[in-house]
């Protein structure tokens, strides 16, 4: 059996306290005022605990996907259109704990405009890749060699399957950075979503725009994280 059998991802207690509690109060506490939950498995319970704490005084929403679960891009799109107004969207797995700044990451989007995924070094088989400005420009499986990539010459690199891409005899070589799971999402593409429907993953979508619209990386040297998710 898995702790899941009964209760959702978001309802487990650490301390004592939910995860979806601990990341409503964490957002709280740097000054967001409007959230939008997505509910899948046993959806009715995150929405009962929620209401029964009066939303913790702040607007709280429910993006229901219990007839589909739509993935991360997917599940964004459908809550896009409950947010009030056109700033960005701070996007955070429920299952991710850490210590990142938060404030800071959503100051920088406000300040450029772009789309910014929060990123580390942390040792993973899937990284996305990034140029010197910090732009994506792909993704990769290190274990499999697998490169997808909009631009030809870093999906080209996927013929070199295996090699240690630091030491790619390369003019340009680019950046290795696992993804937190906590992203900005700019809300300038959600018109180019309006051909993606049902599910898909953002990251999908990113890599199929990335070379015609800038996704750039926040990088934390010092992140600490935990994904909850696995055991």
């Amino acid at each position: 059996s898995y702790l899941t059998d009964t209760m959702p991802k978001a309802m487990e207690p650490i301390c004592g306290k939910p995860l979806v509690q601990i990341l409503i109060e964490k957002l709280k506490g740097i000054g967001v005022t409007e959230i939008v939950i997505n509910v899948h498995h046993f959806a009715q319970q995150i929405i009962d605990f929620v209401e029964a704490n009066n939303c913790f005084g702040i607007n709280i929403r429910f993006s229901d996907e219990t007839d589909q679960l739509l993935e991360t891009g997917g599940g964004l799109k459908k809550a896009a259109c409950l947010f009030s107004n056109d700033e960005p969207i701070l996007v955070h797995n429920v299952d991710i704990l850490s210590n990142a700044d938060l404030l800071s990451l959503y100051d920088e989007v406000l300040a450029t405009g772009t789309t910014t995924l929060l990123v580390s070094q942390r040792q993973t088989q899937r990284y996305l890749l990034f140029d010197d400005t910090n732009r994506l420009v792909g993704w990769t499986n290190i274990a499999t060699g697998e490169v997808r990539s909009p631009f030809p010459e870093i999906k080209a690199l996927e013929k070199q399957s295996h090699v240690l891409w630091p030491n790619l005899p390369l003019t340009f070589c680019p950046s290795l950075f696992a993804y937190s799971g906590i992203q900005v999402f700019h809300p300038s593409l959600l018109p180019f979503m309006e051909s993606w429907h049902g599910k898909f993953s953002i990251i999908d979508f990113y890599l199929s725009i990335c070379d015609s619209v800038p996704i750039r990386c926040h990088f934390a040297p010092h992140l600490n994280l935990l994904d909850v998710g696995k055991l």
